[in-house]
């Protein structure tokens, strides 16, 4: 019974605090000094690359974003800014499945690529923010495949570990 009032008092000294905390939210930065602005959100650099910035895409298991750069006419790489981390297990589906999806994009030239198996909506968000980032640079891929813009759900997808959408903007 003694412990009843102590508990009463700290919950009613906790709970503001806790209401009132806003946790704080990841943002990436892109600075680029010696460059010009091309179209919506991408540059030109000195040496006649250009790069862009993906949007940030975000699925239930945290954010996505990628920076493209292109140059010569051709996509020449893809700098992962943010990768889903929400829990342990996210941060090692992504760590795993962002490398193969360069490599799946790179020689595709550009965002319509095939799913990693396992990691669908890191696949899917990942493809988001790469098409984002090719649309503001006005890059089109050769075949003129486009990846959807918007993010996977995990009702679409069936989870983490990717099923098959079924009538979802992914499926195909």
């Amino acid at each position: 019974m003694r412990r009843a009032p102590i508990v009463l008092v700290a919950t009613v000294v906790g709970a503001p605090g806790v209401l009132m905390f806003k946790p704080r939210e990841v943002t990436s930065s892109v600075a680029s000094s010696s460059s010009s602005t091309a179209s919506q959100g991408a540059t030109v650099s000195k040496s006649g690359s250009t790069t862009a910035t993906g949007a940030a895409v975000s699925t239930q298991f945290g954010n996505t974003q990628v920076r493209v750069t292109i140059k010569g006419g051709k996509i020449t790489d893809i700098k992962p800014l943010q990768i889903p981390s929400n829990e342990p297990q996210s941060v090692q589906i992504s760590n795993g499945a962002v490398p193969t999806l360069r490599e799946r994009a790179l020689p595709k030239q550009g965002a319509a690529i095939d799913s990693v198996s396992g990691a669908t909506i890191t696949s899917k968000s990942y493809a988001a923010s790469l098409q984002s980032a090719l649309d503001k640079a006005g890059f089109t891929a050769a075949d003129g495949s486009t990846a959807p813009t918007t993010a996977p759900t995990e009702s679409e997808e069936h989870g983490h570990d990717g099923g098959f959408g079924h009538g979802g903007p992914f499926e195909g």
